[in-house]
């Protein structure tokens, strides 16, 4: 094909590309019988169609990682967390913690069933936590040592050691039924939650029902069916009106749709650089590069997260759909304000590398530290225009005080074999300050995704470690707090700082303006649905 050929077919392909979406979009309601807003108008709906993404290739199996991140929408689990992200009751009448915190007992409720109208016991909770445990996937209950039925509404959780992060896996998992968890499960899920999968097209749509056995709140809206669209695709529906909600990225969400509100939702899915904290000069069992030698430098990560200037990447990059990150939990319960630095402060950045030693001896505007300059990697995945555009503002920040961040796009297997020689940018975001263990832990270097910099302070470890084994969630902040920072050390910028965090990205939908959607909760990482977690609390306005 010749450069002319191909251009006329790129034309082309352009022309139609609008034409192919509708049409696309014409064949799903066709298929689906689906109504979006613009056939709203004042008519009482209780149907929905939205574009939310969150397909899961693997399907939707608690048992292998469905529903960590918000709610798993057709299973139920044992607790729960409220619009204010307190314990509640689930499954669960109630709960007891052993004074040594070693035994969990809980007694469920006697009148749940599942879709199938087979009744939820014991030992459906037994077999679920059982296999998720032999799943090896990246539901962790290594630290359980035994589940156990004590009878049909008894359930006793034994653990090898104290954790009080253990009552979030009582609140994300998934109870799946034990006579009916075959091969086939994550594509055909029976649960007892809210709505029961009815018709999956894989690539397209998933057609959801209410579930009339459903013991809680009874849903509003009978059937909802989600579209799987690319973002792009996913606003020109909503502009179309063929959508009653659509998640779309912060770079348009700044335009109006009619008929249609712009919901901003607050979130801890933060984006971050992980700078790795060893010097060069070893690597990991699969023989992958660890350390290097400029950001082992703790002069350097200091100054970098004193010359970034978050509230203008907020604005420049997010367009204002977000809000400064410092930590990896921003406003969560186990959030320390203490760590918050204050940003764009250049001359203290600079007097930070002064005092480590760093210096522009060659007037090149990139400080040194005998022969070793200030110039590294910095990585982000290629298929990320926000991290792309976060990493090149963050490197124009740190290149004012003489540090020099050369930017890079890679794969993300790229990135796995790298991540540990170079500065990533990550993004994490979770309710349960496990999350921040697992990142952050000694124990954890170089664990698969997890302290991919290697970071290691035992004093921060300790922390951590009294946090697990404290009697009680509250009893566990304060040590949550003080691995974050003491007053001398802590792993935030202002102790050791092995990342910069920037950003905490707010999720935004565009919704139809008869749609209530609740108060919405501040959602994890943007894996699933989580503006699905209130979705009994959704309604259509008169």
């Amino acid at each position: 094909m010749t450069g002319t050929d191909g251009s006329r077919m790129w034309r082309w392909a352009a022309a139609l590309a609008p034409l192919l979406l509708f049409a696309l979009l014409a064949s799903l309601f066709a298929g689906c019988g689906g109504k979006g807003a613009s056939t709203g108008g004042g008519e009482k709906r209780d149907e929905l169609v939205v574009a939310l993404g969150g397909e899961r290739e693997e399907g939707y199996d608690p048992t292998t990682g469905w529903g960590r991140y918000g709610s798993p929408l057709f299973q139920s689990t044992l607790l729960a967390r409220d619009d204010d992200l307190e314990i509640v009751n689930d499954l669960a009448r109630a709960y007891e913690i052993s004074e040594d915190g070693l035994t969990y007992t809980v007694r469920i409720r006697d009148d749940v069933k599942f879709s199938d109208g087979r009744p939820l016991t014991a030992e459906d909770v037994v077999y679920t936590y059982e296999t998720a445990a032999k799943s090896g996937s990246v539901v962790d209950l290594n630290v359980l040592e035994k589940v156990v039925a004590e009878d049909d509404r008894t359930v006793v959780f034994t653990l090898k050691e104290p954790m009080t992060t253990f009552v979030n896996l009582l609140i994300t998992m998934g109870i799946v039924p034990k006579h009916a968890h075959g091969d086939d499960y994550a594509y055909n899920p029976i649960g007892s939650g809210p709505y029961k999968m009815v018709q999956w097209d894989r690539g397209q749509q998933m057609i959801v029902e209410a579930n009339p056995l459903y013991y809680g709140k009874k849903p509003y809206f009978k059937r909802i069916t989600f579209l799987f669209l690319e973002e792009d695709a996913a606003f020109a529906a909503a502009r179309a009106g063929e959508v009653d909600m659509a998640v779309v990225p912060h770079t348009l969400a700044a335009n109006s749709v009619p008929g249609m509100r712009l919901l901003r939702v607050p979130s801890v899915d933060n984006r971050g650089i992980c700078f790795p904290c060893v010097p060069a000069g070893s690597s990991d069992e699969e023989g992958n590069p660890v350390g290097n030698d400029v950001t082992g430098d703790m002069a350097i990560r200091k100054a970098v997260n004193m010359a970034v200037d978050r509230k203008a990447l907020v604005e420049g990059v997010l367009k204002g759909f977000g809000s400064p990150a410092y930590t990896i939990c921003d406003n969560l319960p186990w959030w320390n304000p203490e760590t918050v630095v204050k940003d764009a402060d250049l001359e203290g950045a600079k007097k930070v590398l002064e005092e480590g030693g760093w210096k522009d001896a060659d007037g090149d505007g990139i400080v040194e530290k005998g022969a070793l300059k200030a110039s590294f990697t910095l990585i982000y995945p290629s298929s990320d225009q926000t991290r792309q555009s976060l990493a090149m503002a963050a490197a124009d920040m740190a290149k004012k005080v003489g540090i020099e961040m050369k930017v890079e796009g890679k794969s993300w297997d790229d990135i796995e074999r790298l991540m540990h020689s170079n500065a990533v940018l990550f993004g994490w975001g979770s309710h349960t300050p496990m999350e921040m263990y697992n990142v952050y832990h000694g124990k954890f270097r170089g664990e698969g995704w997890y302290n991919a910099n290697y970071y290691h302070n035992p004093g921060v470890d300790a922390y951590m470690d009294r946090a697990l084994a404290a009697g009680s969630e509250e009893e566990s902040l304060e040590h949550w707090k003080k691995a974050q920072w003491d007053g001398e050390t802590g792993l935030s910028a202002r102790g050791d700082a092995p990342w910069a965090w920037l950003v905490n990205l707010d999720h935004c939908y565009f919704v139809n303006e008869k749609l209530d959607t609740g108060k919405n909760r501040i959602e994890p990482h943007g894996h699933g649905w989580p503006i699905t977690a209130n979705i009994v609390d959704w309604r259509w306005k008169d």
